[in-house]
């Protein structure tokens, strides 16, 4: 049975110092603005920073972290640590998820942002293996776990404060927004990079270029810091703390009866989701470049047009989720991606670019659009108030070490294994879109608390 929410029924209501307070039009309008930017500019900074990792790991770390290596073991190296940021994301969402349910969205998600753009840009300072030995990958390995702590924090975070700040009839395009943030976070990394390898020749790149792209994150996260201490705490939030309503043990009552069945099947139904992002905009760019042999620039600009194609549609997914449910916009977007890799990889495997950006826009700018716009709302919908930031946090988190981080180490096995074709790898991620379709349908709308 469905317990108890404490979302506001009706947008007149916001959260005061006393609980929900009446807002004029004007009043209203200018909170929304406010969510909208914090949501959206801090999901932007947040992923351009962990992202910046991935494409860095594809293109500069296995040379100058593990350069006494083979390309094909430097690359599975340097995946290595990028897997390590998705394992680490689980403790700092169980940590933040639980701040976030004691004492509010707002304070958490600034201290997530802080801890991210720190770890950033002190990667843009890390000295090389060739300086230091091996002390320089073990301090690259120490910044991801930094990397992935914060962002263990954000994502949840982010939806809910877009998400309970929503009118109802509203929420699926809300909850679209903090989405937008990492297509544009995606799309701003590697576009930074493609731009680098252009002004630098390949030396010059591999010795001081790809340092700028990790600086320009102290810039980023001062904006988004500035911004997001402007945004009023959620009125769900609110609610539950005005009647001290907060649970003592949020990670206990998401793991126990009754919300057992939805965090099992929740982690499941993540599974897709996790491999088409790490397949699309991480692993392709190694694919690419690597067994493909194209250009850098060429894909990573591929890599960011389809970013932003997925930026723009984002939003038409959250108007979709409004009308026909998350749980259903998400179900089809899931089936879609199951039926377009095998398509998707045969237009790789023409190795030229105008087809490889054509399967890259149709299954990473539209497909991975539909069912990403409704995940932040329908993963929400999981869990009531009081313990939504944890539940949200476990979800997508733990999904993240086997159905994200490990995608690109998976993906780079199966292809090494079949010869250097991609099918059996596109088996693999045809058997995680399944699984999430499955477990997708299995969820129970009566389990659903909005």
């Amino acid at each position: 049975m469905s317990t108890t929410t404490f979302d506001p029924p009706v947008l007149e209501t916001s959260a005061g110092p006393t609980g929900p307070v009446v807002e004029t039009d004007d009043e209203r309008r200018k909170r929304l603005r406010t969510v909208v930017a914090a949501s959206l500019l801090g999901t932007t900074i947040e992923w351009y920073d962990f992202f910046l990792y991935a494409t860095a790991a594809s293109l500069v770390f296995n040379k100058i972290f593990f350069p006494d290596q083979s390309s094909f073991v430097g690359t599975l190296l340097s995946f290595a640590t990028f897997a390590v940021g998705f394992v680490v994301r689980p403790i700092g969402g169980v940590v933040f998820g639980h701040i976030g349910d004691r004492i509010g969205r707002k304070r958490t998600l600034a201290l997530t942002m802080v801890l991210m753009g720190v770890a950033t840009a002190l990667m843009g300072v890390l000295p090389t293996a060739a300086t230091v030995g091996i002390l320089a990958p073990v301090l690259l390995l120490l910044l991801r776990v930094l990397q992935g702590f914060a962002l263990g924090g954000e994502w949840a975070g982010a939806v809910l404060l877009a998400v309970e700040h929503s009118p109802a009839r509203k929420r699926g395009l809300f909850g679209s927004i903090p989405q937008i943030g990492l297509a544009l976070g995606l799309a701003l990394g590697t576009a930074v990079f493609a731009l680098l390898q252009v002004v630098f020749d390949e030396r010059q790149f591999l010795l001081y270029g790809w340092r700028i792209a990790f600086l320009v994150s102290i810039v980023l996260v001062v904006i988004g810091f500035a911004v997001r201490l402007k945004v009023d705490e959620t009125p769900a939030f609110a609610a539950v703390e005005e009647l001290s309503e907060q649970s003592a043990a949020p990670l206990k009552e998401v793991v126990l009866p009754p919300n057992t069945r939805n965090t099992v099947l929740g982690l499941l139904a993540r599974w897709g989701e996790g491999s088409a992002f790490n397949t699309w905009g991480v692993f392709a760019i190694a694919y690419a470049t690597g067994t493909l042999g194209m250009s850098k620039v060429s894909v990573l600009v591929a890599v960011s047009i389809a970013a932003v194609v997925m930026a723009l549609l984002l939003p038409v997914s959250g108007l979709l989720t409004d009308r026909f449910g998350a749980q259903r916009v998400y179900l089809v977007g899931m089936a879609a991606y199951g039926i377009s890799v095998y398509p998707v990889f045969a237009l790789f495997g023409t190795e030229d670019l105008v087809w490889f950006t054509v399967g890259l826009i149709l299954v990473f700018g539209v497909v991975h659009a539909l069912f990403y716009g409704a995940q932040g709302t329908f993963f929400a919908s999981l869990y009531p108030t009081n313990v939504r930031y944890t539940g949200l946090s476990v979800v997508y988190q733990f999904s993240g070490i086997y159905a994200s981080g490990l995608t690109p180490l998976i993906l780079t096995a199966l292809i090494g294994a079949g010869g250097d074709t991609p099918w059996l790898a596109a088996g693999y991620l045809v058997a995680t879109a399944a699984i999430s379709v499955a477990a997708s349908a299995a969820i129970r709308k009566r389990d659903l608390h909005f």
